[in-house]
């Protein structure tokens, strides 16, 4: 999938948050955006994502040859991790139960690939940050993801948690799923990108 961004403003009141002439995403690519506390990263994420519609301009997903759109999800990963109030595996099973698709077998592979198989009849509240996070990725890799957006996921983790977020977003890469993940600091997730954006002053510049 392409996503692509086009005359994109986001403004609050008289305030403008920033502005966006053209900007592309592409699965596979792997994307660190960084700025300034207050710059609209996470504004910026959900736009793609769909979730909040800009001002002004507009945002285009293409397919990519041999790709079927409708199955290409989007999906946003908030930085305060948001499960249902429901067991592990429950949690997983909800966006195949949107899209009307029963699949158990798919269930226990994102469950095994997440390290949650023997946690899918805890309730996902009592949960550690980390295994939140895992959860929050294995109910992502179930819907077969295009396109990943992860607001500060190492926010709060401990080293261990650290390296095996990087593990499954290095696996999901090798998939042929996209990343773009904002982070305040470089850290192991951040060096798996080979694009930096940087969002400071109501522009996008794109780094090398």
């Amino acid at each position: 999938m392409r996503l692509e961004l086009d005359h994109i403003c986001q403004r609050y009141g008289e305030e403008n948050l920033f502005t966006i002439e053209e900007l592309q995403l592409v699965s596979g690519d792997a994307v660190h955006l960084h700025g300034p506390n207050g710059a609209g990263k996470s504004t910026l994420m959900k736009i793609m994502a769909g979730l909040q519609k800009p001002t002004s301009g507009h945002v285009r997903r293409t397919p990519i040859v041999g790709e079927n759109l409708l199955l290409q999800a989007i999906i946003y990963l908030h930085q305060n991790t948001y499960l249902f109030d429901i067991d592990v595996r429950s949690n997983v099973e909800y966006g195949l139960r949107m899209r009307r698709e029963k699949n158990p077998k798919k269930v226990d592979q994102a469950l095994a690939w997440a390290g949650l198989d023997h946690l899918q009849y805890r309730q996902a509240h009592l949960l550690s940050g980390g295994e939140r996070q895992r959860l929050a990725l294995a109910r992502a890799l179930v819907l077969d993801p295009a396109l990943i957006l992860l607001d500060e996921p190492t926010s709060n983790l401990d080293a261990g948690s650290v390296a095996r977020i990087e593990e499954m977003l290095q696996d999901l890469h090798q998939r042929g799923t996209g990343f773009l993940l904002s982070c305040h600091q470089d850290n192991a997730l951040t060096k798996l990108c080979n694009q930096h954006w940087l969002l400071a002053e109501g522009k996008l510049t794109v780094q090398a």
